[in-house]
């Protein structure tokens, strides 16, 4: 008998305890489905990413982390460019440079991110020189920090036809190739009646003349067309004679902007300055000067150009030369940019300390040289004897030249009072 009722009071507790439990999971449950506790649940959840913007932005920054994460190793990159229909070599907001087609196109190739396009000092980006407005290049050269084996053949898929990439070396890691240029080299290809002597009877300097009546003049050259003219020994001589008068150190403040006398920078090594070569191309000769100094400012191979000119045309002695290296501010013109091209970066002593050292290359881009060579002729010669043709770009200019006096700044104000546009184009 009290088995039995043991038997039933567990039988009953077993049954309360289950009832329980149950009461309890629904209780849960109903807590977990009720909308209104839901509603305050969800509140303090984090909102999921629906929108379009905020994935593109996660995918973008993974993809940016990824690139990143990307070892890069510094290079040197040499490329060759045509300057017509650009505004230079550096890049320049809302302008059409070299560098911003360049930058592009590496962003393109999935060489840089579009950080480092923004920014393109991220990837210590440098370049040996800054050409002026229609100013064209050989070999410029660049540095900067890319992937390890960088295709050249990728880059130029992006790049017009007027800008090329030949050659990318790596380099020491802390090679930069302004810092590290030992000298440059210029070339200027103008046309050699340019050098004629004008004859004094039918001018005389700062007197107006004309714009019709002095191209007819400067049209013949003894008697025949200019375009008949060519440098004889003599003249050659006496030109190269003229150059070398600008080698060695000079204060050069004549022959740039907003520099004064001064301003130490106005000092600059001219290492060679001479003629190396003629040649004729559609029946007009061309003279090809090639100046090598350490550095140069804004438009000083142009305004040198000009002066050398001037004195080949026996418009100035060649004591103005001297003169234009003195204290005296001078009005100097400047000869156009057509001509003018960089044809070499020089990096001997970088060279002879790493070129041998088996981890790097001399800079030097021998190998390049074919394809250089092919890329000058085809695209940077033929614009110029193209242009000078059809333009007449040289002959406009030399026949303006007489209305430069090449006198100091005072003498201009005193006897060209109403000339205040020259002045203020020096």
């Amino acid at each position: 008998m009290l088995c039995g009722v043991k038997r039933l009071l567990n039988s009953s507790a077993i049954r309360c305890i289950n009832f329980q439990l149950e009461n309890t999971c629904h209780r849960t449950m109903s807590v977990t489905v009720d909308p209104m506790i839901e509603s305050e649940i969800n509140v303090n959840k984090r909102p999921m990413l629906d929108d379009g913007n905020d994935n593109e932005a996660k995918i973008q920054k993974t993809e940016t982390e990824t690139v990143q994460r990307i070892k890069r190793k510094n290079h040197a990159m040499m490329l060759s460019y045509l300057g017509k229909d650009y505004y230079g070599m550096q890049r320049n907001p809302g302008m059409k440079t070299i560098e911003e087609d360049l930058v592009a196109a590496l962003l393109k190739a999935d060489l840089i991110t579009s950080e480092h396009f923004e920014n393109i000092r991220a990837i210590n980006f440098q370049r040996a020189a800054r050409t002026d407005k229609g100013v064209s290049a050989i070999r410029q050269i660049v540095s900067l920090k890319l992937p390890e084996n960088p295709d050249k053949a990728v880059i130029n898929q992006h790049l017009p036809d007027v800008i090329r990439v030949f050659g990318i070396k790596r380099v020491t890691k802390g090679f930069n190739s302004k810092n590290q240029c030992d000298a440059r080299t210029y070339r200027y290809v103008i046309p050699s009646f340019a050098f004629a002597p004008e004859d004094p009877s039918l001018l005389k300097l700062g007197e107006e003349v004309s714009e019709d009546e002095r191209i007819k003049q400067v049209s013949v050259v003894d008697g025949k067309p200019y375009t008949d003219y060519r440098l004889s020994p003599e003249s050659l001589n006496e030109l190269n004679s003229i150059l070398k008068l600008m080698e060695g150190t000079h204060n050069f403040h004549n022959f740039t902007s907003k520099t004064k006398p001064l301003d130490p920078r106005a000092r600059r090594y001219i290492i060679s300055f001479n003629c190396v070569e003629t040649f004729v191309s559609n029946g007009l000769e061309f003279a090809v000067l090639e100046v090598k100094g350490q550095s140069f400012m804004l438009h000083q191979i142009r305004k040198m150009v000009a002066l050398v000119i001037a004195v080949a045309r026996n418009l100035v002695s060649k004591e103005k030369v001297n003169e234009a290296f003195k204290m005296d501010k001078l009005e100097i013109p400047i000869a156009p940019s057509l001509g003018l091209c960089l044809c070499h970066v020089h990096y001997d002593n970088y060279g002879k300390r790493y070129g041998a050292d088996g981890l790097h290359e001399t800079l030097d881009w021998k190998e390049c040289e074919e394809e250089v060579e092919k890329f000058q002729k085809q695209y940077i010669m033929r614009h110029v004897v193209d242009t000078e043709i059809s333009e007449q770009t040289t002959l406009k200019w030399v026949a303006n030249l007489p209305e430069y006096s090449f006198s100091s700044i005072d003498e201009i104000c005193e006897d060209v009072d109403e000339k205040e546009e020259t002045v203020d184009y020096i």
